[in-house]
């Protein structure tokens, strides 16, 4: 008898068939030692589209909305329906009996094993392989501690919830303000609120008006060396050249010295979003970049599970880690002489699905010039995590000194590094890196650990006088919000509902905990969508909205764009992971709003309307409708798609009669009628004639044309 494993990609069950014995290569799988080993390829079974419902969505009109699925509907997507029909034979074998599902370890990897399962009508038992590395002795481990599938059915329909809540917002979000506004608005359950933050922080960047302000600085003698004092802001030029006479050419005083020990702590270990905001930050990678990167990473073995939002590794791993680290230590040219305290990195509550992000120990055999730059790039970027993360605290004295100079204040800060810590490492890093991005002094310790401005100041004792001090006045303007970046946005994604309150109840629950929106898995994705869907374009390292962007969000109400209440939704799609609180309860919750959005919206704002006029040219006024009629690349259709009057260029009335459906042509039909066109060859003689061609529209699916034989063609 043989066991059917089904992993997620090929690259993956090739490594899972290497371990378990299966080496008989066939097409599709590899069997072999009582193993039959598999792959989905990703996605091969999903959601079906809205007209496999019903042949009338197949149209876009908003009096079909809402499509609210009673009996949902799946369909094996069709460049994959060899993989599914080779996938569903061997769950069929007789020698078949049973399963191991080992997809990738998360929610959609879940999804992905469960819909094939299900479509394939296969009801054999199962278990679950739950790895976060591909090294040898980890999948030897997981295999020998397989779980039974049922222990993950809540995972499973915490990432059906997601899916039919992604379908049902996309499809009545998109269809409505499409047909509402006749343009093709993309509408998403995280990516419209994704949008929205973009949109709102250009917004204030353009509404932004700068303010002039000066500072008068002291630059102070010692006798060997120089050291400056700075004042407050002040507005008015006027009055900075007032304090800046009063304190030139003036004694100094010293009138109190401040000095402070401060620690910063070492960094923690890598989660995705951090891995791609660091990713984005050095190098200039965008998430997808770093996501994948780190993907290949994992699937050869060196780096363990990218798609993990904990930072931290369990207790059972704490003994490796100094091995560990002493082989990412090597890899990075670092030397191997660091502490490695471990203990700082283990947090077995703070681990989930997946402890954080590492090098595994075939860190130490790769051979990185066969690596691509951004797989080097990511490898040596968590190796040198690690050690970071387990070293010692940097320490520094803080010291701040404030002097009284011709009636006014001025404050001069400094330190002194006292013990380099996890820094040296860090330091030693990032001088072999070539090309880091314009702000890669905020590293990858948390910004603003270590920002006491200046250097060393020289020894200083209250009632010290320094006399002669010399004053001048500098100009600075406020500056405005920084635009996105994939580093900032990631960011802003994550913690998008880390101050909202949820309601549940009579209490009020803060929600700062794991309320983001999308999950460290899907916000590289969502990025990219909304680029490739022309709302946002890539500008250097930033992320701006583009015109359609800004006026989708315009028109779009509260509810689809409010990063917190998709936060929430995440929050609870969580819950549901944990099996404490009902699928049922919030697809309800889903269901309801996308009625609410359509019975809300039942015409377009005429004030919104304007912004999505079209500035093309028209041909003529639709028969049906009035509305315009526009040319595109294969066709003169109307504005407004739930009209559906279109003349297509290669249709066969003219085709036939080797002629092709012309702007003037159309521009006739539409304006008279009728068009006079030359040149039309009769299939039955070959031979050439004119003839005066009548718009013959009878409502229905196609646009009919005739001859009128009462009037020759010139």
């Amino acid at each position: 008898m043989s066991v059917l494993v089904l992993a997620e990609k090929p690259s993956v069950g090739m490594s899972l068939a290497a371990v378990l014995g299966a080496g008989e290569r066939k097409d599709g799988y590899v069997e072999g030692n009582g193993y039959v080993v598999s792959w989905c390829v990703g996605h091969l079974v999903g959601l079906a589209d809205a007209q496999d419902y019903d042949e009338k969505y197949g149209k876009w009109r908003r009096e079909d909305l809402p499509i609210v699925p009673g009996d949902w509907k799946y369909v094996v997507f069709g460049s994959k329906k060899k993989q599914f029909g080779i996938l569903r034979g061997l769950m069929g074998r007789k020698d078949v009996e049973s399963l191991v599902c080992a997809t990738d370890a998360g929610r959609e990897g879940e999804l992905i094993f469960r819909l094939v399962y299900q479509m394939a009508g296969c009801k054999k038992p199962f278990k679950r392989l739950w790895i976060s590395s591909m090294e040898e002795s980890a999948i030897k481990k997981g295999f020998s501690e397989l779980r039974d599938g049922a222990d993950y059915d809540a995972l499973y329909y915490s990432a059906l919830c997601r899916a039919k809540a992604d379908w049902l917002i996309g499809i009545n979000g998109t269809r409505l303000f499409s047909t509402l506004y006749n343009r093709t608005l993309n509408v998403g359950r995280v990516q419209t609120p994704t949008l929205a933050m973009l949109v709102e922080r250009q917004q204030k960047i353009s509404g932004f008006v700068k303010e002039k302000y000066h500072i008068v600085r002291l630059d102070i003698d010692t006798g060997g060396s120089m050291f400056n004092a700075q004042g407050g802001h002040i507005p008015d030029l006027k009055e900075a050249e007032y304090v800046r006479a009063a304190a030139d050419k003036k004694a100094a005083v010293c009138v109190s010295v401040k000095k402070e020990v401060k620690n910063v702590s070492p960094p923690k270990l890598f989660d995705l979003t951090s891995l791609q905001r660091d990713g984005n930050r050095l190098f200039g990678y965008t998430a997808q970049q770093t996501l994948d990167a780190a993907q290949k990473l994992y699937e050869a073995k060196l780096i363990t599970y990218p798609r993990t939002d904990s930072r931290f590794v369990t207790s059972d791993m704490a003994a490796g880690i100094p091995a560990l680290a002493q082989a990412a230590a090597a890899f990075i040219g670092a030397g191997t002489d660091h502490p490695v305290n471990a203990g700082q990195i283990v947090n077995d509550a703070k681990v989930s699905d997946h402890h954080a992000i590492i090098p595994t120990a075939e860190v130490s055999k790769a051979d990185v010039s066969k690596l691509p730059d951004t797989g080097r790039d990511i490898l040596r970027l968590v190796s040198a995590r690690l050690i970071c993360a387990v070293g010692d605290k940097h320490s520094y004295e803080a010291v701040q000194a404030v002097f009284e100079c011709g009636g006014y204040s001025f404050t001069a800060k400094g330190k002194v590094v006292i013990a380099d810590g996890w820094k040296a490492v860090e330091n030693v890093y990032l001088s072999t890196l070539k090309n880091t991005a314009a702000d890669s002094k905020e590293t990858q310790s948390a910004k603003g650990d270590d920002t006491e401005d200046g250097g060393a100041l020289p020894p200083l004792t209250e009632g010290q006088v320094f006399e002669n001090a010399a004053a001048t006045v500098t100009e600075h303007f406020t500056q405005p919000p920084k635009s996105y970046t994939e580093d900032t946005l990631l960011s802003s994604m994550e913690r998008a509902a880390e101050q909202i309150s949820i309601n549940h109840g009579k209490e009020t629950v803060s929600d700062a905990g794991r309320s983001g929106l999308g999950t460290p898995a899907t916000r590289a994705a969502i990025i990219e969508k909304l680029v490739s869907g022309g709302f946002v374009s890539r500008k250097g390292r930033q992320l701006l909205p583009t015109a359609d962007g800004e006026n989708l969000i315009m028109i779009l109400p509260q509810a689809l764009k409010s990063p917190a209440l998709t936060a929430q939704w995440e929050n609870v799609l969580s819950l549901i992971s944990k099996g404490e609180t009902e699928p049922d309860d919030f697809m309800r919750g889903i269901e309801e709003m996308a009625q609410g959005l359509v019975s809300q919206h039942s015409a377009p704002s005429e004030e919104f309307v304007k912004l999505f006029a079209s500035p093309r040219e028209s041909v003529g006024a639709c028969p049906r409708c009035g509305g315009n009629v526009f040319e595109s690349k294969l066709n003169f259709h109307c504005e407004d798609k739930a009209c559906q009057f279109v003349m297509w260029k290669n249709d066969r009335f003219f085709t036939s009669r080797k002629k092709e459906l012309t702007k003037q042509i159309a521009t006739d039909l539409l304006k008279t009628g009728k068009a006079k066109v030359k040149g039309l060859v009769s299939e039955k003689t070959g031979k050439s004639n004119d003839a005066v061609i009548l718009l013959a529209d009878k409502g229905g699916k196609y646009v009919n044309y005739r001859f009128d034989f009462g009037e020759r063609g010139e």
